[in-house]
């Protein structure tokens, strides 16, 4: 049986590996995959980064935007850090991604390394569950200016820094003002951030297709302040009052130094990221191996 992603590009870690790498990883890893692919009956591409930090140069080699524009389907090989900085790259080319982990399970890096074959080959046939991600768009305003602007998967946070007090934050809401609050920071979160950083804040989480947003404040100064869920067709407006050394994260993988007076802006994008995941795959099952629920159990 032919498959149904003709091109297909594989993606590893943005980051050298380390002295003493065992074997089974880093360059042997990405060939196994790429030599799997290929036998598959799919044309394997690498992308451009991975194959400079590794030394792979048997294959096509891509940049983000060739593999955007060119391939049918992606294999993220890392974890959910590596996931998230390629699906905000692959969101405005609609590439549908596949996740890898090389480590402990991800939530959304889901298939273990050691059992890939056997999970991509269905995958790449057709035989997937699809799994379709809103993402947010935040642009920090200075004045009238957007002096700042990134994609967020998982969450948009505006934060304190190490050694300051805390951060006093005006909060709006479709433009109706919600309160002002004094904590570390606050968190707008997606369905798939409300099991990250604004789960061990104490907010919420929220199954993928819900179509909301979670705002989280961070170790708030007044007890009641409390996470509250949003519809996702909401704009948050964070403005930034009061403390030192603030700044905003995307992903906590960009970052922007804040004045006092910016206003962060968080609306739903346009785009969305779709992981394929093989048939079988449950949300409910990522959290009990995550989360470690029902252990001992069946």
């Amino acid at each position: 049986m032919m498959p149904i992603f003709r091109r297909v590009a594989v993606i590893g870690k943005y980051q050298r590996p380390p002295a003493g790498a065992a074997p089974e990883s880093s360059r042997e890893v990405i060939e196994s995959i790429l030599r799997f692919v290929a036998e598959q009956g799919c044309e394997p591409a690498l992308e451009q980064e991975t194959a400079e930090l590794l030394g792979l140069d048997r294959y096509p080699v891509l940049d983000i935007d060739g593999i955007g524009r060119l391939c049918d389907l992606c294999l993220v090989v890392g974890g959910d850090g590596t996931m998230l900085g390629v699906g905000r790259r692959l969101a405005g080319f609609g590439t549908p991604l596949v996740g890898i982990n090389q480590g402990r399970l991800g939530f959304i890096t889901d298939i273990p390394l050691d059992s890939c074959q056997a999970a991509l080959e269905p995958i790449l046939h057709g035989d997937y569950e699809e799994d379709v991600r809103p993402l947010m768009h935040a642009c920090v305003m200075r004045g009238e200016e957007c002096v700042f602007e990134a994609l967020a998967l998982n969450d948009v946070v505006v934060n304190r820094g190490s050694t300051a007090g805390m951060v006093e934050l005006r909060i709006e809401v479709d433009g109706v003002f919600v309160a002002n609050q004094r904590a570390d920071g606050m968190i707008v979160a997606s369905p798939t951030g409300s099991t990250a950083y604004a789960l061990s804040a104490g907010g919420p989480m929220l199954h993928p297709s819900i179509p909301g947003w979670v705002l989280v404040p961070i170790a708030p100064h007044t007890l009641s302040n409390r996470p509250i869920v949003l519809s996702d067709t909401s704009e948050v407006a964070i403005e930034v009052v009061g403390g030192r050394d603030i700044s905003a994260n995307f992903d906590m993988q960009s970052l922007a130094s804040l004045q006092h007076g910016d206003r962060i802006l968080v609306r739903r994008s346009a785009h969305r990221v779709c992981f394929l995941h093989p048939r079988g795959w449950s949300y409910f099952a990522t959290l009990r191996k995550k989360l470690r629920w029902n252990e001992g159990g069946s």
